[in-house]
């Protein structure tokens, strides 16, 4: 399901770099990479079907249409420079948190958990996923492409209004905050040095690795539910590498 929801957003974003390589998109064209993404969703709900487990059907359906909601919304806020961040979260939590919720629950629906650990076990999904989404915005001004496999910058030259920049709007210059609007409007990188600089000055960085952070912590809290154990320290682990990561 992720690598599908991987190739038909390269299409949506018209990316060209996915993970340092050229995107299928970028090598063979838009149709043949809607086709391709087509097969993984396909043959995942074949291996649903093998589980044989009607409940793994149940969370993994909801999981797929919630996160071509979440692509839709997506669409439709872009170029919007008024965008709320409650709405920016919705998108991100739709789009990307949701599949996280998913896998995660799944791990206590296949071990026949209690539902007090089922559902603390997605809150912890949803809650890292959204962590995770968070941190990949603050990368796109902040990372190193070679790092990133991707261009610095794409999130803007797609006009994508995400926490860092709808942070720097609201607490640079009212100069610096138009000079943002275009670009989110016009979809405009000619001057993304500048936009950077006001991105770093206005502590929009910082802002957005807070919130990641707290997301993080949230996830925390919720494996409290779970017995102490190697994976558990593990998923722990993965709350704190997913905010200090790099790339």
């Amino acid at each position: 399901i992720h690598t599908a929801t991987l190739l038909h957003d390269d299409v949506v974003d018209e990316s060209a770099l996915r993970r340092g390589r050229a995107t299928a998109n970028a090598l063979f064209g838009n149709a043949a990479s809607v086709l391709v993404g087509d097969f993984p969703y396909s043959r995942a709900f074949q291996l649903m079907v093998e589980v044989g487990r009607m409940r793994v059907l149940d969370v993994l359906a909801d999981a797929t249409n919630v996160i071509a909601e979440g692509e839709v919304l997506q669409l439709m806020n872009m170029h919007d420079a008024d965008l709320a961040v409650e709405d920016y979260l919705r998108v991100i939590r739709y789009k990307t948190a949701k599949l996280f919720e998913a896998s995660a629950r799944l791990g206590a629906v296949i071990a026949d958990a209690p539902r007090e650990i089922e559902d603390a076990c997605a809150n912890f999904g949803r809650s890292l996923g959204t962590a995770f989404q968070l941190i990949d915005d603050l990368l796109d001004y902040e990372g190193d492409p070679a790092a990133l496999g991707k261009n610095v910058g794409d999130d803007l030259r797609e006009g994508k209004p995400t926490l860092p920049l709808l942070f720097a709007m609201a607490h640079g210059t009212p100069e610096e905050s138009a000079l943002i609007r275009q670009a989110i409007e016009q979809g405009e990188v000619e001057r993304l040095g500048e936009i950077v600089q006001i991105v770093r000055r206005t502590g929009a960085i910082d802002a957005t690795r807070e919130a990641a952070r707290r997301e993080a912590d949230l996830a925390r809290e919720q494996l409290a539910a779970l017995p102490d154990s190697e994976a558990k320290t593990l998923l722990m682990e993965l709350c704190t590498r997913s905010v200090e990561r790099s790339s």
